[in-house]
């Protein structure tokens, strides 16, 4: 399997994470934990090896949320109950995106999330 696939992964998701300053040592070591995960998990099924990206931010939002926090939270319902974005489609695959769970809205791509 090609390493530049989980490179590429861990990449867009720590850009996400810090673009919310979430990129603390908790997280970060989740995110580790998910790329290693899902290295696994593609080397036993090859196929699947479109949806590891989406699938270690979805690790790492599950991690976050273990811990007690939303990530990331939607700042696009502006009055809205805080509520978070989820990635799209559910598999995580093949082209990510961050979506309000409240509104449906495609917030933005994997890796791309502003601050």
């Amino acid at each position: 399997m090609d390493h530049r696939l989980y490179l590429s992964a861990r990449a867009q998701v720590l850009a996400d994470l810090a673009a919310r300053q979430r990129a603390t040592p908790d997280l970060v070591s989740a995110l580790e934990d998910a790329v290693s995960s899902r290295r696994w998990w593609a080397e036993q099924w090859p196929e699947g090896a479109i949806y590891v990206a989406g699938l270690v931010a979805q690790d790492v939002q599950d991690a976050a949320l273990d811990g007690g926090e939303r990530w990331p939270v939607c700042r696009t319902c502006g009055d809205a109950p805080e509520h978070a974005l989820h990635i799209q489609p559910d598999l995580g695959g093949p082209d990510p995106w961050w979506v309000c769970e409240e509104s449906g809205q495609a917030v933005a791509a994997l890796g791309r999330l502003d601050g």
